[in-house]
């Protein structure tokens, strides 16, 4: 029996991924620093200050400067509220949530942000589904995703080990993260890019939307064995 699920957060609970890549994409090009829309995909999971280090070592050889980070990200999240004023959850986050609870598994929150809105609005959108003592946020970790510390700080918040979580994922630097930590990973395909950047990660089983593994999650909370070497329903 699975005894605790370590969910992401942006494109797994709230379909807010578009909203970040846009406000990304235009505080950096106010910056006159040209990027593809795409990169924060890519990117996403990490720290708001290692994406800034990243896009500054790209165009100037050079990482940014504290206050310049600070200054950069707050233009960002200011943006992000102005374009996603109200979040909305993830269709099938709140059924999938739902079956967790009833299983008596914990549900441990692991996200590489740091908006407040989003945290405040955890509440109202999936009540009772989270402690805030099970969760990990940018603010908690030294290293965020693709390293392990997230989850395996997660892990350490549920008093679990990695051969008793699942992990639900939807960005490639977040299932490296979850493997990393030694935990069977599942990946929900919320985004643009293809099914392959997600299983080259590290993913164990894929899903197209999370009202795909709504349908699923009851099954795989007690019949997976996350310690197999390869995908078992026992």
């Amino acid at each position: 029996m699975i005894k605790a699920v370590l969910f992401d957060m942006d494109g797994v609970l709230y379909d807010s991924m578009l909203y970040h890549v846009q406000a990304w994409h235009e505080t950096i090009l106010s910056l006159g620093i040209d990027s593809n829309p795409d990169d924060y995909y890519l990117f996403e999971g990490m720290t708001g200050h290692a994406t800034i280090d990243i896009l500054f070592n790209r165009e100037y050889g050079h990482g940014a400067t504290e206050k310049e980070k600070q200054t950069i990200y707050a233009q960002k999240s200011g943006r992000f509220v102005e374009l996603n004023c109200e979040p909305r959850p993830m269709p099938g986050a709140k059924e999938v949530l739902e079956i967790v609870k009833q299983s008596g598994a914990k549900r441990v929150l692991v996200t590489g942000s740091g908006q407040p809105t989003l945290f405040g609005n955890l509440d109202k959108d999936f009540p009772g589904s989270f402690e805030k003592g099970l969760m990990v946020t940018s603010y908690d970790v030294k290293f965020g995703k693709p390293h392990p510390e997230p989850y395996l700080l997660g892990l350490e918040k549920a008093g679990v080990t990695a051969e008793e979580a699942l992990v639900v994922e939807n960005a490639p630097l977040g299932v490296q993260s979850a493997v990393a930590a030694g935990i069977y990973t599942i990946a929900v395909n919320t985004g643009p890019l293809p099914d392959s950047v997600l299983s080259d990660a590290g993913a164990r089983l894929i899903f197209p939307s999370m009202a795909a593994l709504a349908e699923k999650i009851e099954d795989l909370l007690v019949k997976i064995n996350p310690s197999a070497s390869h995908f078992s329903l026992l």
